[in-house]
C-alpha cells in the first residue's frame, strides 16, 4: 500500500480527545515525519482524515496551512478544543493526549 494511504488511514484510528505526532505516523509508516508533513499538506479530504490532530513531537502546534488550506495555527487549536484536548500557549500535554499506534 502507498504510504500516503497508510498514513490517511492512520488518521482514522486516532480516538476522539487524542493527537499522534508526525514522527509516530511516520515510525507507524515507515516514512520519516516531513514525509508525514507532506502527506499532511497534501490530505484533500480533511473531514475524512483529521490531519488537524497531528502535532510536533514537543506537543507544540505549528504554521497550519495544509490540509485546511489557509487555516492558521488557532482554526487547528479550535478543532482540538472541540476534540476535548486542552491547549495552553500553542502546545498540547503530550502525556495526557498522545495516541501512539
Amino acid at each position: 500500500m502507498e504510504k500516503s494511504l497508510i498514513v490517511l488511514k492512520l488518521l482514522t484510528k486516532i480516538p476522539r480527545g487524542k493527537v499522534t505526532t508526525y514522527g509516530e505516523l511516520a515510525r507507524v509508516a515507515k516514512s520519516s515525519p516531513r514525509a508525514v508533513g507532506q502527506i499532511m499538506r497534501r490530505n484533500a479530504h480533511p473531514e475524512l482524515y483529521p490531519c488537524y490532530k497531528v502535532v510536533s513531537a514537543s506537543g507544540r502546534i505549528h504554521g497550519y496551512d495544509g490540509c485546511l488550506k489557509g487555516a492558521k495555527v488557532n482554526k487547528k487549536i479550535s478543532l482540538l478544543e472541540k476534540d476535548g484536548i486542552r491547549v495552553v500557549n500553542s502546545r498540547i500535554n503530550l502525556e495526557k493526549y498522545l495516541h501512539k499506534f
